[in-house]
């Protein structure tokens, strides 16, 4: 037999299946062209470009000019190749990488849907959204809170009643991305002046800076933060699987996908997978789905964020370097940066500054909905409810919609706004996650798939960095928040 062919026999042994069932070998649909799979990667795209994009990159350069700059790009190259690591499993069997990860540890399943919930409740982006729209119409604090209230009910009856409820996330994600593009060249032609562009070379050359001290007079927790989530971050990126999953790239195909309790056609059937068989025409097949995989990762997440973040840090340092804006990274430097914008460019620029980051933030909002109540649907059903005809992955994802919008809407009408201990935790816990899933993709890539399709080479190579960058940046943040909480 040929190196680059496992015989089922052979490959049985090395899958662990005690904690699900073991796979079936199955014929993986033809490609498709790269038109008819755009869609997923937009979807983190337009998760990416919220609060870091939006507001921590824009305040470091503001404080520090774009000697930072080298960092974000390294962030977000790395976070692609991780993304396409994800999406191998998925790919090779239509399982989730969560549901490959419980293969290795059951109790992987959990320690994910817990931390995917942990750091997404707190209705931050909502919070943001509103309150930065608030800038433009002059909402009083109250007011912005009842928005940000009434903007997740509504996220939630729109996930509702979607008959497939991936199809709405996408247009409605690909919507905020044409309008970010649409201010990214507006901020192109009319804000950036001939001093950022060339301040862009000390990208280059200021590449390492970061990495010891901070530089200037800057947070660290917000510098290391910025450099270690440039991207989505988080779990939003163990999510890929979900998504292309519900798309149809290779196996997941084979999975049924989340439709709506009121309009849609449910199937009870868990989403365990079937692995791509070994034969040459299935890994022809294969090799064409993670050849146009890669292209329409490159182009709609690393590209569309590197972008975002390259012009809005241009943006910055045009309008607002050396100046003294109010806040920290916050709201407070968004409403100081429109100002600025409004006085460089005109009143109508700062306007639609905060329209598009309001209206993105909230649109934010309704993908991490979407992607925390998938992840926790896909672990109970896959591993826990598995034989359960009454509770559908559809059915417990909806659950878990109306949880969050509830829970959020509870703290904000209680008068809460996100309590900085619990962010911090919650950002710190985000960076010790990838940190540990990168290490998981890893060993899963590596010991649950057939020689021909596991991961190795190059992108072994980056994998490794990836653990070494996360847990370095882990370790850091969580030094640095651990001694301002127990100061």
């Amino acid at each position: 037999m040929a190196d680059d062919v496992v015989a089922p026999k052979q490959f049985a042994s090395e899958v662990p299946s005690k904690n699900l069932p073991p796979m079936a070998y199955g014929d993986i649909p033809e490609p498709k062209s790269l038109r008819h799979v755009l869609g997923p990667s937009i979807i983190l795209a337009a998760l990416a470009v919220s609060s870091g994009e939006y507001v921590l990159w824009p305040y470091i350069t503001a404080e520090v000019g774009l000697v930072m700059l080298w960092a974000a790009v390294v962030g977000v190259t790395i976070q692609f190749f991780l993304n396409m690591e994800i999406e191998r499993w998925t790919l090779a069997t239509g399982e989730t990488a969560i549901a490959g990860f419980v293969r290795l540890w059951k109790p992987w399943g959990v320690v994910m849907a817990l931390s995917a919930f942990i750091t997404i409740v707190w209705p931050g982006w909502a919070t943001s959204g509103a309150t930065t729209l608030g800038f433009v119409f002059g909402l009083s604090p109250s007011a912005a809170t009842w928005v940000a209230v009434i903007a997740l009910v509504a996220i939630a009856v729109t996930l509702t009643v979607s008959p497939v409820v991936y199809n709405t996330v996408e247009k409605i994600e690909m919507v905020k991305v044409v309008a970010v593009l649409v201010f990214l060249v507006v901020a192109l032609t009319t804000a950036i002046s001939a001093h950022a562009w060339a301040g862009l070379g000390t990208a280059v050359t200021g590449i390492g800076t970061g990495l010891g001290p901070t530089p200037g007079d800057l947070d660290p927790a917000v510098v290391l933060g910025a450099i270690a989530f440039a991207g989505a971050g988080a779990l939003a990126n163990l999510a890929q699987s979900n998504w292309i999953r519900d798309k149809g790239f290779g196996m997941g195909a084979l999975i049924p996908r989340i439709v709506s309790p009121v309009t849609g056609e449910d199937v009870a059937k868990a989403a365990t997978g079937t692995m791509v068989g070994q034969d040459e025409g299935n890994l022809r097949r294969f090799r064409g789905w993670w050849r146009v995989a890669n292209i329409e990762q490159l182009v709609s997440f690393w590209a569309l964020t590197v972008l975002s973040i390259v012009v809005l840090s241009l943006l910055a340092y045009s309008t607002v370097f050396g100046r003294d804006v109010p806040g920290a990274g916050d709201l407070n430097f968004i409403r100081g940066m429109g100002e600025a914008l409004k006085g460089t460019v005109g009143p109508w620029f700062g306007t639609l500054f905060w329209v598009i980051g309001g209206a993105g933030l909230l649109l934010t909002a309704l993908a991490n909905v979407d992607y925390v109540s998938r992840i926790i649907a896909d672990v109970l059903k896959t591993v826990y409810l598995t034989d359960s005809t009454r509770w559908t992955e559809s059915r417990l994802y909806f659950v878990f919609v109306w949880s969050m919008v509830g829970i959020g809407s509870l703290i904000l009408m209680a008068g809460f706004s996100q309590p900085l201990a619990l962010l911090v935790v919650s950002s710190a816990l985000s960076g010790v996650v990838m940190f540990v899933y990168s290490a998981l993709l890893i060993r899963l890539n590596r010991r649950a798939l057939p020689h021909a399709i596991r991961l190795r080479g190059l992108r072994l190579g980056v994998m490794i960095f990836a653990v070494l960058f996360y847990g370095y940046f882990s370790a850091r943040l969580l030094i640095e928040y651990g001694g301002k909480l127990f100061s």
